[in-house]
Formats: C-alpha cells, structure tokens, sequence
C-alpha cells in the first residue's frame, strides 16, 4: 500500500495536467479567455500547455518524481495566484471548478513532492 498511494497521486496529478492540454492547444475560448485576462494569449496559453505536459510526464518516470511535482507547484501556483488577483474564484459560470483543481492539484503535488523529499537533489 506504501507504493501503491504515491503512484496513485502521481498518475492523478498527471492526468489533471495532461487532460487540459486539449483546452489550451485547441485554443478552447475558456482558455483564450482566461489568457486574454491576464495578457498572456496566445505565447502564455500555449507556454503553460507545454510546461504542463513536461511536468505530466516527469511525475510518471520514478527518477524525475520530484522534479515534476516542483514544476507542477509552480505551474499550479501560478494559476491559483492569478485566479485569486486577476481572474476571481468562478471563471465563465464555471463554479469555481478550474480554481478547485488547481487547489487539489498544488496539494496533491506538495504530497508527492514531500514524499520524494528524500530523492531532491540541488546542484
């Protein structure tokens, strides 16, 4: 069960990050809308795709763990930031939803990432 929950969070952090990349790489209106707001569209929009796929795939490779979910809090904590400046709560009639996940997201990355605390190496 030890190795079977931080596999489990990472695969579910992974799919959060992966499964958006369709909104943002088909240039979905809810994401050009969100990127518009804080003047980041299109270079940001698309920027923040890639960074997310990269942390996607990071988390699901045992040796690059933690470098996923430090990419995934600063991601994520980016959009909590301007969800909480810049954009409000609610996005589009949305209830809140996108800040929600990323409210799960950043602390489910911050679980993987004390769990792999160990692994953390600074150069």
């Amino acid at each position: 069960m030890k190795k079977i929950l931080p596999l489990l969070l990472r695969i579910i952090v992974a799919i959060i990050l992966i499964q958006t990349l369709r909104f943002k790489f088909t240039a979905h209106p809810d994401s050009v809308y969100i990127f518009t707001e804080v003047g980041l569209e299109p270079y940001g929009r698309i920027g923040t795709g890639i960074t997310e796929l990269v942390a996607g795939i990071l988390l699901l490779i045992p040796k690059t763990v933690w470098i996923g979910a430090m990419l995934t809090l600063g991601i994520i904590g980016g959009a909590i930031m301007m969800h909480v400046t810049r954009l409000g709560i609610e996005i589009n009639d949305d209830g809140g939803i996108l800040f929600v996940t990323a409210l799960v997201t950043f602390v489910l990355s911050a679980i993987i990432l004390w769990a792999e605390r160990k692994q953390v190496k600074f150069f």
